[in-house]
């Protein structure tokens, strides 16, 4: 009973610092400015998505044809080279064609893998850009904050960057840049697909 109540006020005492330490670290107001910034896209997007449907198109009548002349595997491979690099287009758009294919959840995890090994392409491409100097360099100073707030935080960071609607790649490239443990990297980088779960909830209603 000693060593139960001995471990359990160790990993109070545990989380309890690690709180403090994310407190003063600045990880919490980081992530409350990231959530702020990230609402107000989303908001926009669905929007935007509405007003269109309702009075310039018919966007499922749209996303339908698009599902019917493009082939899921290319639309797929696209939106890997998009993850690959800098997330480049909104997965938004990719997660509401999903919706309008003939089987949306297989379609949806495919999307949700995809950006999952665009990560994993990401981390690969930080970890050689350390090896070529002058691209180093210039990347150290691009991404200076974001590989500073790598090192700080780490695996919390990894897991705001899957979770939220901020650049994942960009992230993924600085878990790569400070060579952040890789099997640490996939475990966290899992809670992307998470995300896509949760934002075709809103999504599918409104297309």
């Amino acid at each position: 009973m000693k060593k139960k109540n001995a471990k359990s006020k160790k990993r109070k005492s545990r989380i309890r610092l690690m709180h403090q330490y994310y407190s003063y670290t600045g990880f919490y107001n980081f992530v409350w400015r990231s959530v702020k910034k990230a609402i107000i896209p989303i908001i926009l997007f669905v929007a935007a998505l509405f007003a269109l449907d309702r009075y310039v198109l018919d966007v499922e009548g749209m996303l339908v044809t698009v599902t019917e002349t493009y082939s899921p595997l290319g639309i797929i491979t696209v939106f890997l080279i998009s993850e690959s690099l800098l997330g480049l287009i909104p997965p938004e758009l990719f997660i509401a064609w999903s919706g309008k294919s003939s089987t949306p959840i297989l379609f949806l995890t495919f999307l949700a893998a995809a950006s999952y090994v665009g990560g994993i392409i990401s981390y690969y491409i930080g970890r050689a850009i350390t090896k070529i100097e002058v691209v180093h360099q210039q990347m150290e100073v691009k991404m200076a904050q974001h590989i500073k707030n790598t090192r700080k935080w780490g695996g919390f960071l990894i897991v705001v960057g899957a979770l939220l609607p901020i650049p994942f790649a960009m992230t993924s490239i600085a878990a790569g840049i400070i060579k952040f443990p890789f099997q640490s990297y996939l475990m966290f980088g899992l809670l992307r697909f998470l995300r896509f779960y949760l934002y075709a909830l809103v999504i599918f209603e409104m297309v």
